[in-house]
Formats: C-alpha cells, sequence, structure tokens
C-alpha cells in the first residue's frame, strides 16, 4: 500500500467540510447514503488524470499542469466545485481526445485549490459517486461529456461472507500497515475508524500499489461484494511480496559487509543516474545479449556454454573488474560470425578473367587456384587448402589474395606477421589477465562476418621468437588442414572451425620458416619478372593506377614501351615492380607540377624526359665483361630481390701454398673454394698441371661487391672453373655464365632459383649458361619466350664443366708458371 495522502481526520460530514480548514474527512455511512441520494447532474467537465484512479469517498490531490486541465478547475471551482474525473488509458498522451480516457470515472467535489510557486495548480478533490461517460459532447477548451448513474449492488447487512471479507480487509489492512516502513502508523487509526463498509474497499484500494489498469478494473465491479474479494487478493498477493522482502532483508543484515554495503549504494547512484537518463542497467545489458544470442546459428555444444558464461556474469557485481572482462567476453561471441558461410561463385571463366586482369604472368599460380575452383564446385565441401607464394618482393604475392577473394565472393582479410613474436599474438590471451584480448586470427574473423573468408598471412617467413613464445608453432594448428575444424583461441575458450577458411601465406624466403609449418603448406614459386613483363605491367597496371592516384585522366600523360623499358633497365634493380612503381610516380607527379602551375610539357614522355626528371641513369646492368685475363669467371646467383650475375676472380702470387678467400663471403661458399681447390691438386695431371706449382704459389678468391654478403653452393663450378683458368693461363669460353655445387668426387648438383638466374642473364646480354643436368626440368618449367637468345649446357661432372668452359687459347700476357 502507498503511503496516505490525508492531511488529518476527522468525523466531519461530507456537506460540512470548511473549505478553510486544514482537516480532510472520513466518510461516514450517513455521508454515502445523502451521496447515493443525489441525483447526477447530465453533463459534467471531465478531468483525465495520468496514473491515478480516483475511488468514491477518497481524498487525493492532484497537481495540474495543463492549460485545459487549470481553466476546467479553476471554472469548476468558481461554480457548482463539481466535476468528472477519468483516468487517462496512456499517460504519455498529452492532449488526450474521448478516444484516450476510460470510460468509467468517479464524480468528484472540489475541496481546495492552491495556487502553487512554479506555476501549476494543486488541487484536493474527494470522490462522490461512479459515473458513465454516454457521450463526449466538447473537446474545448476542455473535455465535457453527458454521464448516467451506475448503481452499485451492496449485499444484505446480515451477510455473514461479506462481513467476514471486511473484517480480513481490515486486518489485512492493518497487518501492512505494520510491516511496512513505508506506511505511518496514524494510517491503522484511520483504518480503524472507517465505519462505512464502501468506503474501506475504496481506501485501501486507492491506497494499494496497483497499475492503474487493474484499479481501474476494480472501480469497474459494480457487485461490492466481488469488488471486496478482488481488492482482499491484491492484498494478500502485496502482503507476501511484503514478507518476503523483510524476510530477505532480515536474513541478510547481518552478513552486509563494507563490501556490501557499497555495492548497494552504487545500486542506488545507478538507479538514480538511470532515472537522470544516463548509462544502462546490467539487467538490460543481459537481456539485451539474450536476445542477439537468439538470431545466432550456433550449436548445442556453444549455445550451452554461452548460457553458462552469460548466468555467470547475471551473478556478478557489476562494480568488479571481472564483470567487464565478461561482458567483453560475451560481446565477442555475439559478434563472431559462428556457421556464417558467404556463397561462393563457381564462375571459373569470370574467376580466370578477374586473375588475369589484375596479375599479368603468373600463370603457375592463376592455374592453381583455377583447380582449386573447379574441385570445390565439384565436391561443394572441401577443406581448403593452405597456399603458401613464394618469392621475391614485389611481385604481387600479397595483391593476389585480393583478386582470389574477389573471384570467389569471399571477404578479404589481411594480417602482417612480420617481426611478430609473441604466441599470443595467434592463439589470444586468457581472459582472466588484465588487457586479455583473442589472437589476431579470431579478431580478423570478427571483423570479416563470414567463417569462409580469404585470409592473407603476409610475411610469414619473417616470424621470429621471443620470451612470450613461438608464433610461427602457434600457427601449426591454424594451417593444418586435419586440425584447424577446432582451432583453440585462449580468450575464446574453445574451438573455432577455421576448415572453411581460405589461407594464403606469403614468403620472400622458405629457409627461415620453420620445417613443421612449411609441411603444412602448398609452395607455389612466384619467380620475377622479365623486362618485357615489366614493361607490360607498368602500361597495363602501375601508370594507369599512379595517374589515379594523382588525380590526373589517362590523357595527362603516355609512356610509350622504348621509355619504360629504359626506366626498367636504368633506374631498377628487382625481381618484382615495386621499385618501378616508385618511378613512374615519379614521372607522374612530374606531369602533375606541370599541370598544376599551367606550364607546359610534353605529354609523351621521351627518353630526355626521362633523364631529366630522374636524373642519370643510376643503374648500369651487370654486363658480361671480357675473357682476357686468367681467372675471371662469371657466375648466377640468387638474391632475395631476384637473380644477379657474381663475378669470381682469383690470382697467384709466389708463396707456399696459401689460399685465401675474400669478398664477405659465407661459410657454405668458402668451402667450394676449398673444395675446386683439392680437386684440382688432386686431379693436376689430367687438366695439364704441374703439380709443384702449388706449393711455389699462393692462391687468393675475391668475389666483387664485397659489401653484400654472399653465401651458398651455386658457385662451386665457377670457383673450379677460375681456378683452373689461373693455374692453365687458357681463357674462358666467351659470354659464358655457370652456376651449380661441386662434390670432392666431381660430381655436380643441382641448384635452385634457376629462374631468377636466367633474367639476370638474359639482363647481363649472356649467351650461353652452363648448369647441372637435374636443372634441367626447371627449364623445362619456364616458358619458352625467356628461354630466347639463350643456349644451355647440362652437365654431371666438374671434367665436363672445363671442356665446355675452357678453350685451348692462352689469355692475353699469360704468366708462365
Amino acid at each position: 500500500m502507498k503511503k496516505s495522502k490525508f492531511l488529518n481526520l476527522d468525523n466531519l460530514s461530507f456537506q460540512d467540510f470548511d473549505e478553510n480548514s486544514e482537516l480532510i474527512p472520513l466518510m461516514t455511512p450517513e455521508d454515502e447514503e445523502l451521496i447515493n441520494s443525489e441525483s447526477l447532474p447530465e453533463s459534467l467537465p471531465i478531468l483525465p488524470l495520468r496514473n491515478t484512479v480516483l475511488f468514491p469517498g477518497v481524498v487525493i490531490p492532484i497537481t495540474a499542469g495543463r492549460d485545459a486541465s487549470i481553466k476546467l478547475i479553476n471554472d469548476a471551482n468558481k461554480g457548482g466545485k463539481v466535476i468528472g474525473v477519468v483516468s487517462q488509458i496512456d499517460e504519455t498522451v498529452e492532449n488526450p481526445t474521448a478516444k484516450d480516457i476510460y470510460k468509467t470515472g468517479t464524480v468528484a467535489r472540489i475541496l481546495k485549490v492552491l495556487k502553487m510557486p512554479d506555476g501549476n495548480t494543486t488541487v484536493v478533490i474527494q470522490g462522490k459517486k461512479r459515473f458513465a461517460i454516454n457521450e463526449v459532447t466538447s473537446e474545448k477548451p476542455y473535455l465535457t461529456a453527458t454521464i448516467s448513474d451506475i448503481p452499485e449492488a451492496k449485499p444484505a447487512a446480515d451477510n455473514e461472507e461479506f462481513k467476514a471479507i471486511i473484517d480480513s480487509i481490515k486486518d489485512l489492512s492493518l497487518e501492512i500497515i505494520k510491516e511496512s516502513p513505508n506506511i505511518p502508523s496514524e494510517a491503522s487509526f484511520a483504518i480503524k475508524n472507517i465505519e462505512s463498509n464502501s468506503f474501506l474497499i475504496n481506501f485501501v484500494s486507492s491506497n494499494m500499489n496497483l497499475k492503474v489498469e487493474e484499479k481501474q478494473e476494480l472501480l469497474k465491479i459494480n457487485d461490492l461484494k466481488e469488488r471486496a474479494l478482488q481488492t482482499l487478493k491484491f492484498m494478500n498477493l502485496e502482503y507476501q511480496k511484503l514478507e518476503l522482502k523483510n524476510d530477505i532483508q532480515s536474513k541478510v543484515q547481518s552478513d552486509m559487509n563494507q563490501q556490501q554495503r557499497e555495492y548497494f549504494l552504487h545500486q542506488q547512484m545507478k538507479t538514480i543516474q538511470e532515472e537522470l537518463g544516463g548509462g544502462v542497467s546490467s539487467g538490460e545489458e543481459i537481456e539485451d545479449m539474450r536476445a542477439r544470442a537468439k538470431d545466432k546459428k550456433w550449436d548445442d555444444k556453444v549455445k550451452e556454454h554461452f548460457e553458462k558464461e552469460l548466468a555467470k556474469m547475471q551473478r556478478m557485481n557489476p562494480q568488479v573488474a571481472e564483470y567487464s572482462i565478461q561482458r567483453n567476453y560475451l560481446d565477442l561471441f555475439l559478434d563472431l560470425p559462428w556457421n556464417e558461410f558467404s556463397k561462393d561463385k563457381f564462375d571459373l571463366k569470370r574467376a580466370q578473367k578477374i586473375l588475369d586482369r589484375d596479375h599479368f604472368g603468373l600463370e603457375d599460380v592463376k592455374k592453381r587456384i583455377i583447380e582449386y575452383l573447379a574441385v570445390l564446385k565439384l565436391r561443394n565441401d572441401m577443406k581448403s587448402p593452405i597456399l603458401c607464394l613464394y618469392g621475391p618482393p614485389g611481385v604481387g604475392k600479397t595483391s593476389l589474395g585480393k583478386s582470389v577473394a574477389e573471384a570467389l565472393g569471399r571477404e578479404y582479410v589481411r594480417i602482417s606477421l612480420g617481426g611478430l613474436r609473441d604466441e599470443a599474438e595467434i592463439r589470444g590471451h586468457r581472459k582472466t589477465y588484465i588487457g586479455a584480448m583473442p589472437g589476431r586470427i579470431i579478431q580478423s574473423l570478427k571483423k570479416a562476418q563470414t567463417s569462409n573468408p580469404v585470409f592473407v598471412l603476409d610475411e610469414i617467413d619473417k616470424l621470429s621468437s621471443g620470451h612470450q613464445g613461438d608464433p610461427s608453432s602457434a600457427l601449426l594448428e591454424v594451417l593444418d588442414p586435419e586440425q584447424n575444424s577446432e582451432f583453440y583461441d585462449n580468450f575464446l575458450e574453445m574451438g573455432y572451425d577455421l576448415s572453411k577458411v581460405m589461407f594464403i601465406a606469403t614468403s620472400n624466403s622458405l629457409n627461415t620458416i620453420q620445417p613443421a609449418l612449411r609441411d603444412r603448406m602448398e609452395i607455389i614459386n612466384v619467380t620475377g619478372y622479365t623486362i618485357e613483363e615489366k614493361v607490360e605491367i607498368a602500361k597495363r597496371h602501375l601508370l594507369p593506377k599512379q595517374l589515379k592516384e594523382h588525380g590526373l585522366d589517362d590523357k595527362a600523360l603516355k609512356i610509350a614501351k622504348p621509355q619504360l623499358e629504359k626506366i626498367v633497365e636504368g633506374y631498377t634493380r628487382e625481381s618484382g615492380v615495386r621499385g618501378l612503381e616508385k618511378q613512374i610516380a615519379k614521372m607522374v607527379r612530374y606531369a602533375a607540377k606541370n599541370i598544376a602551375m599551367e606550364e607546359d610539357y610534353n605529354i609523351k614522355i621521351s627518353n630526355d624526359d626521362v633523364i631529366e626528371v630522374l636524373g642519370s641513369p643510376r643503374l648500369e646492368r651487370d654486363k658480361y665483361e671480357n675473357n682476357d685475363v686468367a681467372g675471371v669467371v662469371t657466375g648466377l646467383a640468387w638474391t632475395s630481390v631476384g637473380g644477379d650475375i657474381l663475378f669470381i676472380e682469383s690470382i697467384l702470387s709466389k708463396g707456399k701454398g696459401a689460399l685465401s678467400i675474400t669478398g664477405n663471403l659465407g661459410k657454405v661458399m668458402k668451402e667450394s673454394a676449398t673444395i675446386a681447390m683439392e680437386y684440382i691438386k688432386a686431379n693436376a695431371e689430367e687438366f695439364g698441371i704441374n703439380p709443384e706449382i702449388f706449393a711455389k704459389y699462393n692462391v687468393h678468391i675475391h668475389v666483387p661487391e664485397g659489401a653484400t654478403p654472399k653465401d651458398g653452393p651455386s658457385a662451386g663450378v665457377t670457383m673450379l672453373t677460375s681456378l683452373v683458368s689461373l693455374f692453365t693461363q687458357r681463357k674462358v669460353k666467351k659470354s659464358l655464365a655457370m652456376t651449380g655445387e661441386i662434390t670432392l668426387r666431381g660430381k655436380v648438383l643441382p641448384v635452385g632459383g634457376i629462374k631468377e638466374k636466367i633474367l639476370a642473364a638474359k639482363r647481363a646480354r649472356i649467351k650461353e649458361i652452363l648448369l647441372c643436368e637435374d636443372n634441367r626440368r626447371d627449364i623445362e618449367e619456364i616458358k619458352p619466350e625467356y628461354l630466347k637468345g639463350l643456349t644451355f649446357h647440362y652437365v654431371t661432372d666438374m671434367s665436363d664443366v672445363l671442356k665446355l668452359a675452357l678453350t685451348k687459347q692462352k689469355v692475353k700476357n699469360a704468366k708462365k708458371l
């Protein structure tokens, strides 16, 4: 029950009430009989009330703020002081009309009108008898309606059941007043002194904590006994709630410590903030999460886990630190695309067009992608392969991932692994730690909003280990098609299916990739481009792209193929095209500057324009020199930026047979020089060399460009040829380059990087290439246009190398040994 709204109580009759009195009367049976005998007027002004229902006999204060209500009260106060009071159906309606009010109300008499300092008007009214609205006759300046009396059916005076109900209402009212701390004890005095049974029922109904619609239902009941029973029912519910509340309070009161006290105060502050319009309660957050969870496509295991974690959050104090961690955890659960898959596009011809449009060359890679799409189309269910695109920088490995995603119709996700040294970046942190978050795999899937994106793992060879663990080991589960259907993230604390994700890794080197990780991937070699390919790429892609990025149209600058070739050869030294794009950007800026300054310039770039903008060619291509000096041989090398030619120089000086090596060489390369030297000593007579000279001369081997570190076994045949040429003073065959590993038994072994080495040889104007017989298959895989102008010699023994590489002619100024 609510706190009573009377000031003082006295047995004054309804008619004897003095407007200037501070007393508010109770209704007696005599007053009730007199009111019932009065006839109602045919029409009354209607005052709509928000959140309140007026019962007959009950006195309530009303604050009127609406202009129509204030005018109605003022007019009625000057007149007969009688008005009709009804409740609004929807309290938010500001200007209620006939459809916005209930049809049953109470005739009321104005007892007192008070003008408040804030401009509102407070009026004290007392209900008289119930009425029904027949018709609303006007709505301006306030509602007016014709009304009719609603008779009340009363039980007989000797009805024992009714008497028992009334006694129960009185007793229960006194109990509620006793148990509730919010109701003043004086209210029990009022209950005891109410003589009228109908007024008692109305008084109790008016002061109970009921909704407006519930009170309105009580007001509509014509049978007084039925109304009494319904009132008693509501009172019993209220009493049970009050008892339960008091019971809980008595149990926890003794256990309330400082933390609980602070929590209670925080909850009060939070409630006040919500009332003032700020913040969302924890209960609302939980209900919102529960509503979002209904739309998720997760399986029973995930659903059960989520419900368990949500229940845990519901039991938490919102003020503790763990609450926000748990909320972030559940937010992640709801944001992840559980079993959400984008539909694959299986139009292989369209996919081929997209790959050809975005990438010139790279035929092996594009062929493998089309094969994957073909199998996926036929089976419609296949564990995605793990592809690793391996090759030098700038050849389009990363951008290939975007094209694959577009061809498949999947989302594109990329994470850079360069320099990553924390295992938690892959697997996430346990959520118990401060600042915990999921790993990059799960974060990226959340961002992609599908569980089958194209996922590019960039620079996988540049992962490094630190004291936080080895991230390459953490990737083992991610990149294993047999395991990644249950990828375990430490933050998520359960498996997530990655089997539908298409992983594409990129790498510049295979040597630094952990062997177990390399074994899980299908290696696809993305080789460098020829000069012709670079020119074509520049024409088709790089120049249009740079013109667009600099705000110019296609007609602003034209660079013909000869000029593009000049830029490629004179200003770039790479297998890819990243440096070439930078040089083209300089040319485009040259045009942009002239356009902005309204100066004339050559739209069609000439050779002179290239030199003017880019300066003199900085890179003179390594070209084959001459074969006039003994001991100088051209070798072929592989570097991280592609193939290159390498000169091996050797010289004799009088001494005791010492061998010295310079040129910033690695251990393996030094060993190749030692092997070549020892093999020559062992087979000196076969090569026409006097064995005595080994003890009379020191040999020094040098590889130019000493600032550049060099290593690997592929210079073995080159060193062998250099030393035999030195000891025999014979010329090396003109325009010849070679590569291959040697052994003490005289065998030549195959080496890698053949395509890059061949491209380097073509740039250097080499005509003939000598390499191991086992490398023949590498040559056969290369497009014929790359091999134009080259002659290949395949060898198996070191003696074959010397027969092909050395001529019988002595060098100019040959030494006599």
